[in-house]
């Protein structure tokens, strides 16, 4: 797997990192070059002739992070919950490629989302508990829906501390309110809305079960 005459390409990607943990700006995009996903630090292309690995490309102002992110993927190892990193050079990683539905797509689409991938989340999250790495910065936008199991795609955060509680609330929302939407469309617009609520009331006084109501409400009445 020889990846060096695509460097040149990836050398061309102009991206901007934006306030507020929001995605890129990518300015420049290479013809050859396809944009498979974009992060708060990077944006994740692809080569045609090399269609079973991607590259993370890192903006100018986050490159720190590409060398944190590769020590974590060493730390990691060989697992199946997690892609593989290949390798990294100045400003990329070099990753397995994977498919799959997000479970933010699966809401959108309809797509069952069933129990087993909350479980070998959880059990994923232990795994990095193992090797001395802390799984936070797990939300719907970086677990995959692949062949029936779980595949977690960003472990960016996994070497700093604290608690986001945020896949506990994911599981908890789950167990007590996925059952009344399984197998319906949810719309974006209300994901999203229910992602701002989210975050403006987690570092407060937070009920998930008033806060799944309101979001069940929502999603009956279908208000805007």
């Amino acid at each position: 797997m020889d990846w060096e005459p695509i460097k040149p390409l990836i050398a061309q990607v102009e991206i901007t990192a934006k306030p507020g943990n929001q995605p890129v700006d990518v300015q420049t995009i290479p013809d050859g070059l396809e944009v498979m996903g974009t992060g708060s630090d990077a944006v994740v292309v692809r080569h045609a002739s090399l269609p079973t690995i991607v590259f993370k490309v890192f903006t100018e102002e986050r490159i720190s992070a590409c060398k944190e992110e590769y020590d974590v993927y060493q730390r990691l190892g060989k697992s199946f919950y997690f892609p593989t990193c290949y390798g990294m050079d100045d400003r990329f990683l070099v990753m397995s490629y994977e498919s799959g539905l997000t479970l933010y797509d699966c809401l959108i689409q309809g797509v069952v989302i069933p129990e087993n991938i909350i479980e070998e989340v959880t059990e994923a999250r232990r795994y990095v508990r193992s090797v001395d790495l802390n799984p936070r910065d797990m939300h719907l936008k970086n677990v995959l829906l692949q062949d029936g199991h779980a595949k977690i795609i960003d472990v960016s955060e996994y070497n700093k501390p604290g608690d986001d509680g945020r896949w506990e609330h994911l599981v908890q929302g789950y167990e007590m309110f996925y059952p009344f939407l399984e197998g319906r469309r949810v719309p974006v617009w209300l994901i999203e809305r229910v992602k701002r609520a989210y975050m403006d009331q987690v570092d407060g006084e937070f009920s998930l079960a008033d806060f799944g109501r309101s979001f069940l409400q929502f999603f009956s009445s279908g208000k805007r």
